[in-house]
């Protein structure tokens, strides 16, 4: 009966297995909750912020604000990539990583130097395993990341850009719409990109001044920009390893399934071998 036994044990591993997917599966989708909570307080704010800003924009606005200066001629280009701190999460990482590598290419076939910081353990693992160098490296950010932890990241780019040592700054993370849907992109953090279309400001009473406003609001944008990202990354996150619990407990459950059917064969099996054993022994005694 080793068949047998061994097909028990099996099953047992997996339903072991299928409770902790199943585990997984529902604290992922309480924070999955909270964090879609997170995405939908913080967007009204970086939409009213970034209206503010084009209202505001004017070319020559540039020369006495470094942070709307428009580089003719691009240089050394950073790319900031959001990555998770666990896996188990289905593609999730693996796009992230694969859309920040596209990125380096692009930038370094333009001719421009690189310098990559990375947010997340699953991308540095992955590049310092490729022995790609990294300028600055987080883990520190949680499931619940605050406007502190993305003036963190992003503060001593934003002043690199400012003295000229940085010509543009990249932001790689996953774009939350949905639960089942959070795309991987690439957003330019800096320089602020120019409005297609300013909005007057004649409607507007400005108190302080505009320029007055813009010397504050601007370094608020950019943090922003980051904490906004910080936080649909973290949904998406959690949409994805969501789903990937809840089709690993599918799958597991249909495995169970087949290991049943076959237990019951094996079974099956080694009863009838017995009879046929006993029947034998019976006719040679006669």
């Amino acid at each position: 009966m080793a068949g047998a036994r061994d097909v028990k044990r099996r099953i047992k591993s997996v339903e072991n297995t299928r409770k902790i997917t199943r585990t997984m599966e529902l604290v992922a989708t309480s924070k999955l909750k909270r964090a879609t909570d997170r995405v939908a307080a913080a967007r009204p704010y970086a939409d009213a912020l970034a209206e503010i800003v084009r209202s505001l924009y004017a070319p020559e606005l540039a020369e006495h604000y470094p942070l709307l200066r428009q580089p003719e001629r691009p240089g050394r280009a950073a790319i900031l990539l959001l990555t998770a701190n666990r896996g188990l999460a289905g593609a999730f990482n693996a796009n992230l990583i694969k859309e920040a590598r596209r990125l380096l290419e692009h930038l370094r076939g333009r001719g421009l130097e690189t310098e990559l910081h990375v947010v997340g353990k699953k991308g540095i693992s992955f590049f310092r395993f490729r022995r790609e160098p990294m300028e600055t490296t987080r883990t520190d950010v949680g499931d619940s990341p605050g406007v502190e932890d993305a003036e963190a990241i992003v503060g001593h780019l934003r002043q690199k850009f400012v003295t000229g040592s940085l010509d543009a700054v990249y932001l790689v993370s996953a774009h939350f719409r949905s639960a089942m849907s959070a795309p991987t992109g690439v957003r330019t953090i800096l320089p602020i990109p120019a409005p297609e279309k300013a909005t007057p400001t004649d409607n507007f009473i400005l108190s302080p001044a505009g320029p007055v406003i813009l010397e504050r609001l601007l370094p608020k944008y950019v943090r922003n920009q980051v904490f906004t990202a910080l936080v649909e990354n973290t949904a998406a996150e959690q949409g994805a390893r969501r789903t990937a619990m809840k089709n690993a407990t599918d799958n597991a459950g249909e495995m169970l399934e087949i290991l049943a059917r076959s237990y019951n064969r094996a079974r099956q099996a080694q009863i009838t071998q017995e009879i046929a054993e006993i029947v034998g022994g019976a006719s040679a005694l006669e």
